[in-house]
């Protein structure tokens, strides 16, 4: 059956979280060959990526990526990428490869 996947990148400038990015694939096959296929398409796939805004507070000031960190090891940083797995019907518990891009450097293995 296929499963709609994605690669998601965290846009970082100067230490903030700017804007997030996305591309799907519906796929069949196991988590480990799904996760190396998007790991695999990485870098290609950060140009192809829709935009999608990251959140701001009251005075418009980004996230610092400290914080999403901070989520991350709480494991709520799914909430933020709520919008994107809306937009591309994602099942509940989606197959996601998250990489970050520091100040225009995709940071990939």
């Amino acid at each position: 059956m296929n499963e709609t996947i994605l690669n998601i990148y965290l846009v970082i400038q100067r230490g903030d979280v700017i804007s997030f990015r996305a591309k799907s694939y519906s796929m069949e096959g196991s988590d480990e060959d799904k996760i190396k296929f998007l790991r695999s398409r990485v870098k290609e796939d950060y140009g192809r990526a829709e935009i999608f805004n990251a959140p701001q507070n009251k005075k418009q000031k980004f996230m610092p990526y400290k914080k999403f960190a901070k989520l991350e090891y709480q494991g709520m940083q799914y909430q933020l990428f709520e919008e994107i797995f809306i937009k591309y019907g994602t099942p509940q518990n989606p197959l996601i490869c998250v990489t970050p891009v520091v100040d225009g450097i995709i940071l990939s293995d």
